[in-house]
């Protein structure tokens, strides 16, 4: 599937821009993989991918704990969409396959 991969995420908060990396595979609708920051890495779930469209929440504690929903779309080699940092609101994010 297109999605299948590692990718470098830039995520643009209130913070400042965050770097990311993630790594994905499909296997029907299911998207899992794991995605690390700042020496971090864990498992991404509720995962889901259709067509070109993509989906999966992460729970991170640095720089506090929180649950990130990514939804985004995939063309090619890049990638976009918004992140739900919880209270925090949404904020863009893009991508590009490793």
């Amino acid at each position: 599937m297109a999605v299948d991969g590692n990718w470098n995420l830039t995520l643009t908060t209130p913070m400042g821009e965050r770097q990311t990396t993630l790594s994905l595979k499909s296997s029907g609708g299911t998207l899992t993989g794991t995605q690390g920051a700042d020496g971090d890495t864990t498992e991404i779930f509720d995962g889901a991918v259709s067509g070109d469209a993509v989906n999966w929440k992460v729970s991170i504690t640095n720089p506090m704990p929180l649950t990130l929903e990514f939804i985004g779309k995939v063309a090619g080699d890049s990638m976009s969409g918004e992140a739900g940092i919880g209270p925090m609101g949404s904020f863009p994010f893009t991508g590009t396959r490793a």
